[in-house]
């Protein structure tokens, strides 16, 4: 399974963090989530 920024998980999760109840580190390792959540927010290091 891979994500994209138009999953609806992916989504969740980049509305979960940019509203604080959750860090970048906190989101799941699950396929490329993490990965994907990164890039949205413009995290990717």
């Amino acid at each position: 399974m891979t994500y994209t920024k138009d999953s609806v998980i992916v989504k969740t999760w980049v509305s979960l963090v940019m509203a604080g109840a959750y860090t970048v580190d906190q989101v799941p390792a699950l396929f490329n989530l993490r990965t994907v959540v990164q890039e949205v927010l413009g995290t990717l290091e």
